[in-house]
């Protein structure tokens, strides 16, 4: 399977998207733990009480991006999967992947320290072409097959 460069390339990337989106998550879980900002009030009672049974700004900024991953990485996911089965140019493939893997790191980035706008919406629609890219492609491939 790892022969195939196209499967192994989207592999890659796929992999590194995941890896950032835990790395994301886990500091999003030290960043309340650190900010005393519990979403739920068994966890605010078990870390000093209900008072921090709350919303903070920093926190939910960090949960906002993960939310913003989850929402474009999963979609990407799938595409990449039904697209490397197509069996597409691998030069063309990795373009598709490296592009939308550097947009949602570079969106993320953007998001969290915050950098100023528009760096971050253009990180978003970058990374948005590719999967249309590919969602396209497959289209086309489903209607002529059929």
């Amino acid at each position: 399977m790892l022969e195939n460069g196209v499967f192994s390339s989207f592999a890659f990337y796929s992999t590194v998207l995941i890896l950032k989106m835990y790395a994301v998550a886990i500091v999003t879980g030290q960043l309340r733990l650190r900010r005393k900002a519990f979403i739920n009030p068994e966890d605010a009672i078990r870390h000093g009480g209900l008072q921090f049974y709350r919303e903070d700004p920093e926190v939910e900024r960090y949960r906002r991006a993960h939310r913003n991953d989850m929402e474009n990485i999963y979609p990407f996911l799938f595409l990449g999967a039904i697209y490397s089965l197509l069996d597409p140019h691998p030069t063309m493939a990795r373009i598709h992947f490296r592009v939308f893997c550097v947009g949602r790191l570079v969106h993320t980035v953007a998001y969290l320290l915050p950098l100023r706008a528009p760096v971050r919406s253009l990180a978003y629609s970058i990374a948005q072409l590719p999967c249309f890219s590919m969602a396209i492609q497959i289209l086309c491939a489903l209607i002529s097959y059929w």
